[in-house]
């Protein structure tokens, strides 16, 4: 069974010919072969997905919603719409059924698959060769120098990396939540490539959830250790060592091993003050176009920014007017919603009159469509880079730059290890300082946007049914099942730091918005969230169903690999109604 449906041509240097009239003098096929160090570390720049798997987690989480379906928000008047969607997948993704249709796209499960494939075939030439070398002790016929074996080391390390990471995203998406050693050794993980593909059809095996991440946690130890910055000209665009580092954290934290995720998140900030590595891009005020706040937020020069990532998407288009997009409970939930520390940062919708809490920062950041009546988007970590093929024909393609690993995401992930590790003190001071970085410099924008306080979290996230609350609801406070889904001798929730924790969901649900992350954490928390799609049909995600793992492509369960296990999707009937936004109005007090 094919793993990836492209082929990789390797190499980067030509053998010359010594006579172009024997046809026997010719190279049989168009590959070339990978010589000296300076092929392997050019290879590895195509190393790294180049689709965008925001689309499948987004559309299957609560970040999305689906305008043509009803709405009680206030002001909305029973208003819905009659959109189309930009890929007939949209529908099925959103759905949480199993995708067959416009899989060529990028954005696609499909597209997904077969790129982490396609970076893990070149991870296995350069590691191939690596292997070669080290064994000869010679490169072009001479022996390996003290450089030479440092920057081997080096290439070594990043292309062990790369097929860690690629692995792991197919896990998140393609397998059920890690669910401990004992239960996830009865799950399908999937195929774990460590060799290059040599024959024509070779066939592969999905092994065990526990074997998948057995080997992922092989290949990041084997690798972390090498990872060097020497020899890299933008170190932001591959494994460097912070990005390395919050990888390690990422991965421990699915694994519930919170010691490990509090060593690796220190050492990703390498002995810098957090403070002085966060986003600044909340404090400008100068930006012109939407392109401009991208560029900014998505910068290398941003300390924040530990790993960018490059790839082919659509995901922008989706919210210039489509069916799917970040609206109503969604959009109220993440970037135009109550939070602890501004829930008295009040707004009204100019058009309906609606009434709702925004955190200041997110002013003059966020664009629209349709006057914001078909949702809205935070356009620093998703927008649109298009590369013009032919200007006059106005064709190309679409790119996107997406902020891989980024000191925010380390900073919660510090905060949750620490919170299940009894340091409660220490995890409330990575939360107030993610809290103090959407704070303006300038105090006149900030408009009742405060200091966090513990009191505010203990009371913004318990449950209680207070009509006079800003907050009424959006799913912001949701029912943790991470016990069920990983049980733990040694770690469980509490009553004393659930609060804590819905914080940090809460903050990272801001953090990831549009990059697909909040799709892996209902996986991981064990979240049961529902979708309305259309007038009437409600679509539920119970906690650990069957569909929190995305069906693998059509064509490779066809070419012989084994299907995730799927129940009859759930529907019921839904209510009514949309809202229909325009310009937001701050209140005064």
């Amino acid at each position: 069974m094919k793993l990836r449906y492209k082929i990789l041509f390797i190499a980067v240097a030509l053998i010359g010919l010594s006579s172009c009239k024997d046809f026997l003098d010719k190279v049989p096929d168009t590959r070339v072969y990978l010589v000296n160090l300076d092929q392997l570390q050019q290879l590895l720049v195509t190393g790294y997905m180049d689709s965008n798997y925001a689309l499948v987690g987004e559309l299957s989480s609560d970040n999305v919603i689906d305008n043509n379906s009803p709405s009680n928000m206030q002001g909305s008047e029973g208003v819905r719409y009659h959109l189309s969607f930009y890929s007939q997948a949209d529908e099925q993704v959103y759905a949480w059924q199993d995708v067959d249709l416009d899989i060529s796209s990028s954005d696609t499960p499909s597209g997904v698959w077969n790129s982490c494939y396609g970076a893990i075939a070149c991870a296995n030439a350069v590691l191939d060769k690596v292997a070669e070398f080290e064994e000869t002790g010679m490169i072009e016929g001479e022996p390996m120098s003290t450089a030479d074996k440092a920057r081997l080391n080096a290439i070594k390390g990043e292309a062990l990396m790369i097929r860690a990471y690629h692995h792991f995203i197919l896990a998140q998406i393609f397998c059920m939540p890690y669910r401990g050693e004992s239960i996830s050794a009865t799950l399908p993980g999937v195929p774990y490539a460590t060799d290059p593909e040599t024959t024509l059809d070779p066939k592969y095996d999905r092994g065990t959830l526990l074997e998948t991440y057995q080997k992922i946690e092989a290949d990041l130890l084997a690798g972390l250790p090498l990872i060097t910055e020497e020899y890299y000209e933008v170190p932001k665009y591959h494994f460097n060592i912070a990005s390395s580092n919050a990888f390690a954290a990422r991965f421990y934290l699915i694994k519930r091993e919170y010691d490990k995720v509090v060593e690796y998140c220190n050492k990703a900030f390498k002995g810098n003050d957090p403070a002085t590595m966060l986003n600044d891009g909340w404090w400008q005020d100068d930006f012109y176009y939407i392109s401009d706040i991208g560029r900014y937020f998505t910068s290398v020069d941003r300390p924040s920014n530990f790993q960018l990532f490059t790839n082919y998407s659509t995901w922008w288009r989706r919210f210039l007017g489509y069916r799917f997009t970040c609206n109503r409970d969604a959009k109220r939930g993440t970037i135009q919603g109550p939070g602890p520390s501004w829930q008295r940062c009040s707004y009204q919708n100019s058009k309906t009159k609606e009434k709702f809490a925004m955190m200041p920062c997110f002013n003059g950041v966020c664009g629209s469509a349709g006057g914001q009546e078909y949702g809205a988007f935070f356009a620093g970590n998703c927008f649109e880079q298009f590369e013009y093929t032919d200007k006059i024909s106005g064709i190309g393609y679409c790119h996107e730059i997406r902020p891989e690993f980024t000191s925010e995401e380390v900073l919660l992930m510090r905060a949750e290890a620490n919170l299940f590790l009894g340091n409660i003190d220490a995890a409330f001071d990575d939360l107030y300082l993610w809290n103090s970085e959407h704070i303006s410099s300038d105090e006149s924008l900030n408009y009742n946007h405060v200091n966090l306080t513990k009191d505010q979290i203990l009371t913004f996230y318990s449950y209680y049914d207070d009509p006079e609350r800003i907050d009424p609801g959006y799913n912001i406070v949701m029912k943790f099942n991470i016990d069920e889904v990983c049980p733990s001798d040694k770690y469980h929730l509490t009553n004393e730091i659930e609060p804590y924790l819905q914080c940090v969901q809460h903050f990272r649900r801001i953090q990831f918005v549009h990059l697909g992350n909040r799709w892996f954490d209902i996986k991981r928390y064990g979240f049961s969230i529902k979708h309305q799609m259309g007038i009437s049909d409600v679509y539920t995600l119970e906690v650990l169903d069957p569909r929190y793992a995305i069906q693998i492509p059509n064509e490779v369960i066809g070419a012989g690999l084994e299907p995730n296990s799927r129940v009859t999707t759930n529907k019921a009937e839904g209510s009514a109604v949309a809202v229909s936004s325009s310009e937001n109005v701050r209140i005064s007090d």
